[in-house]
């Protein structure tokens, strides 16, 4: 990291999954940590870093990554770099991981209710926002940009839009929080991990992503339909 950041003037920050951390603190803020010393060390001008929604709500303090994430952006900011958290909701791109249940069964699963309707957002405008950001010098100072998709959808209308798109059923199962973090013990994740991903999937499901209303300045582009029909469908179809 002091290498890297030497000369810096712009840093794009996307902390890597690390299943296997001892905990959620050690893999978002620990993996940090080395980079944020760098940041001062160096007097770097600007960062840009992937994080989540949730911080004004009071599911923060027991939301897993998302909790994580926040902690990143406290130490990050801490070093008092100018500083934009990318504050995103769940990835429509994580549908990507229940190919085989939905090409073969027609099914995908989550212990969040179906009938809950959430935000969503395409990791293509995340990286759109991300490059707005390094590429414009005139912000400064500690804020958040979140990114909402066009619409708010339950897994319930996920599963009809999938449906349509592809051609073929496509419905929703609920499963539990336990069989969820079970499954990521499977795996091979670390038990703190696992719970750290079902934690998130709990307080996503208590209305952690619904604080934020939708604006046209925080509403990014692709909609689900969009995104099924160019990214899941020829993933199905492969």
């Amino acid at each position: 990291m002091d290498k890297a950041f030497s000369g810096a003037d712009a840093v794009f920050w996307l902390t890597p999954p690390d299943p296997r951390a001892p905990s959620v603190e050690a893999a978002f803020v620990g993996f940090t940590r080395p980079a944020a010393e760098a940041f001062r060390k160096h007097g770097v001008g600007r960062v840009v870093a992937v994080s989540a929604l949730g911080r004004s709500t009071p599911w923060a303090s027991r939301a897993g990554y998302v909790t994580g994430s926040l902690a990143m952006d406290d130490l990050i900011a801490s070093t008092g770099v100018a500083y934009r958290a990318l504050t995103n909701p769940s990835f429509m791109d994580n549908t990507i991981r229940q190919v085989p249940s939905i090409k073969n069964q027609g099914v995908f699963f989550s212990p969040i209710a179906g009938d809950r309707k959430l935000p969503t957002v395409a990791t293509r405008d995340i990286a759109a926002a991300a490059a707005r950001l390094l590429l414009d010098p005139s912000w400064s100072g500690v804020g958040e940009v979140p990114s909402l998709g066009p619409e708010d959808l339950s897994f319930n209308d996920m599963a009809q839009i999938m449906s349509e798109v592809l051609g073929m059923q496509v419905r929703f199962q609920q499963n539990t929080f336990e069989a969820y973090k079970e499954r990521f013990v499977s795996f091979g994740m670390s038990d703190a991990m696992a719970q750290g991903m079902t934690d998130m999937a709990w307080a996503k499901n208590e209305g952690l992503d619904n604080g934020v209303a939708r604006t046209p300045e925080n509403s990014t582009p692709t909609s689900f339909r969009q995104w099924t029909e160019e990214v899941l469908k020829p993933a199905v179809a492969s």
